[in-house]
């Protein structure tokens, strides 16, 4: 029974290291859970979170509510249009059902009311532009009815931009990553701007925006063109069911067109009364590229 002792050293010595490698292993990990998330991460997990919850919104109807305004620089109304529309996302589009359209302008020295299609006075510029601003705002092709050109949330966009952490702080009630961003180039014209960003789902609760810089000078000053003021603010919320929507969308702007045509613009949008019409997915917040 010689060995018997150096078994047993064999043994404990093996249970040490094991359990040395273990610690080491296991203080690793801690080190790497607690380290903070860089901004470039945490969008990537966003843009991943969203390209998944894009595919999701197919399972809800909702009805969307849009205003718009224009006003010349006085603040006398020109034209105010009030829609509501049934959406019913689809695989490759939202179906977009106008249940109501309401409005006035003034024409001929009094304001003109109206009610249903075809709108009247439509060839006129101010009808142009509420028309161009309710198309260029809804985009058919999204399951949120929500122009994708207006937020770099999606992956194919994340290049075009560049990112800074603010903090993490509540927003709303709920932990958020602050962010920042702009244009990648920046010689682009392009939105820039913050947003507060869910830590636990990595969905956009809130966004506001700005052109990242002015029109060009020639533009300004040759084509008396600019939009001062340009931005816009997002609002998103949770559904029953867990997958996030855009829930308000609000802009006011000041619009200087060659020289001889000036409005003041207002346009917000409301999506509410959302339905679930089935289950298929369940929209979990994860790093790009971790198993599943």
């Amino acid at each position: 029974m010689k060995w018997l002792p150096v078994l047993l050293l064999i043994f404990m010595c093996r249970a040490i290291f094991s359990a040395s490698a273990q610690s080491q292993t296991d203080t690793q990990t801690t080190v790497a859970d607690a380290t903070p998330l860089t901004a470039d991460a945490i969008m990537a997990r966003v843009a991943a979170t969203q390209d998944r919850t894009e595919r999701a919104r197919k399972q809800y109807v909702y009805h969307q509510h849009i205003h718009v305004v224009t006003k010349k620089t006085n603040g006398k109304l020109m034209r105010e249009e009030i829609t509501d529309y049934h959406m019913v996302p689809q695989e490759d589009k939202t179906q977009r059902q106008l249940e109501k359209l309401t409005g006035k302008y003034w024409g001929k020295g009094k304001y003109v009311e109206f009610s249903g299609e075809p709108a009247p006075n439509e060839d006129s510029l101010d009808a142009s532009l509420v028309n161009d601003l309710r198309d260029n705002l809804v985009e058919p092709k999204s399951k949120d009815g929500i122009g994708q050109n207006l937020v770099p949330f999606a992956t194919d966009k994340l290049s075009k931009y560049t990112f800074h952490l603010v903090g993490r702080e509540t927003f709303q009630g709920r932990d958020a990553y602050h962010v920042s961003f702009m244009p990648a180039d920046k010689n682009d014209s392009d939105w820039a701007g913050e947003a507060y960003i869910d830590a636990a789902d990595f969905e956009p609760i809130y966004a506001y925006t700005k052109l990242s810089r002015k029109l060009p000078f020639a533009v300004r000053t040759l084509l008396g063109t600019d939009l001062p003021g340009v931005g816009y603010s997002l609002h998103y919320e949770k559904q029953p069911g867990g997958v996030w929507f855009p829930k308000t969308y609000g802009t006011e702007f000041t619009l200087h067109v060659l020289f001889f045509f000036n409005r003041e613009v207002m346009v917000s949008l409301d999506n509410k009364d959302f339905q679930q019409t089935h289950v298929e997915t369940k929209i979990t917040a994860e790093a790009p590229g971790a198993e599943r």
